[in-house]
């Protein structure tokens, strides 16, 4: 057998091995996806270093679990001698990807506008499955407002917040702090007063993952990630897809919500869905779209990017905040 045969075997049975790998183990697609995710948010959180005002108070690794000393945030806020409304953030990745640090630079450009910005860990997937990161950021409201003082924190102005995946998690949870039935189906207790609450600010998220699954043959990114968080490779009519479906527990008690995300989102479906039902609801509804025609098209995370419609998000978000004051 010639030298040349036996490498494309070894490379045939390799490719094998790889390809068996990705269909019996959400995994090997997880840790690509992750590794993706996590260097695109390293280089977004530093290149907003330059956009920084100086002044903003950081006090990290807090942890908000006695029993878990993984899951911790970080706080920003300017200098102040009086309690500053609250901004609670819940990072983006899929599910599978992501960290507090991430959200690090946006964060203090929030706090140097006059907030106290929290930025939460949670156990992601596929290590942990749904609905724990639901029960792990209810624990950190109810940290986060008995410990308020130590932060500045009003913690009778709350506002969660959330990119991407983040997203879907704030806006399950204020279900769970506004619909006593639906905090009863998932059997977590609520981690704030519904009158804390007075908003959100959701950019980029799922909020319906039934809705993408069902419409047709979901791509490799939303195989993994459903496949990932739920524990199922086949997960559609799953009950625990359907819990996770926000808009299908929404109430006329849910708060005030600002919703955005970039003409080329691959989620922007998702948020469009979204903000529609929101307002057939009857819910207080600020949304930011832009023109489908848009070139060139403001991408998934687009926020994060301190160019001309980023800056235009910050503005409309904090226009926002302050209708809730």
């Amino acid at each position: 057998m010639s030298i040349l045969r036996k490498i494309l075997i070894a490379l045939s049975v390799i490719i094998v091995m790889i390809y068996v790998a990705f269909q019996v183990s959400p995994w090997p697609g997880a840790l690509v996806i992750r590794k993706i995710f996590d260097n695109g948010g390293e280089k977004a959180n530093e290149a907003l270093v330059k956009e920084v005002p100086p002044g903003v108070i950081a006090v990290k690794d807090q942890r908000y679990d006695l029993e878990n000393a993984s899951l911790r945030f970080d706080v920003y806020y300017p200098e102040t001698t009086t309690p500053l409304p609250v901004i609670i953030w819940t990072h983006g990745g899929g599910f599978i990807s992501g960290n507090k640090g991430l959200i690090e630079n946006y964060a203090k450009i929030l706090a140097s506008r006059g907030y106290v910005v929290f930025c939460l860990d949670y156990s992601i997937a596929p290590e942990n499955k749904y609905p724990l990161p639901l029960i792990e950021v209810n624990k950190a409201l109810q940290y986060i407002s008995e410990h308020h003082q130590q932060y500045f924190a009003n913690k009778d102005f709350i506002v969660l917040a959330g990119d991407s995946a983040g997203s879907m998690i704030s806006a399950q949870v204020a279900n769970i702090i506004t619909n006593p039935e639906y905090s009863n189906i998932m059997k977590i207790s609520a981690g704030l007063d519904p009158r804390q609450l007075k908003g959100l600010l959701l950019y980029c998220g799922f909020y319906d993952l039934e809705l993408i699954i069902k419409k047709g043959s979901p791509g490799f990114f939303i195989k993994t990630v459903a496949w990932s968080y739920f524990g199922k490779k086949n997960v559609e009519g799953d009950d625990s897809l359907k819990t996770a479906s926000v808009a299908a527990y929404l109430t006329k008690d849910f708060p005030p919500v600002f919703i955005s995300a970039g003409n080329a989102d691959p989620l922007l479906p998702q948020s469009e869905f979204f903000a529609k039902k929101l307002k057939d609801n009857g819910i207080k509804t600020d949304e930011l779209f832009f023109d489908k025609n848009l070139t060139p098209g403001l991408s998934h995370e687009y926020q994060f990017t301190m160019d001309d419609f980023g800056k235009q998000a910050l503005a409309h978000s904090l226009q926002f905040l302050r209708s809730l004051k």
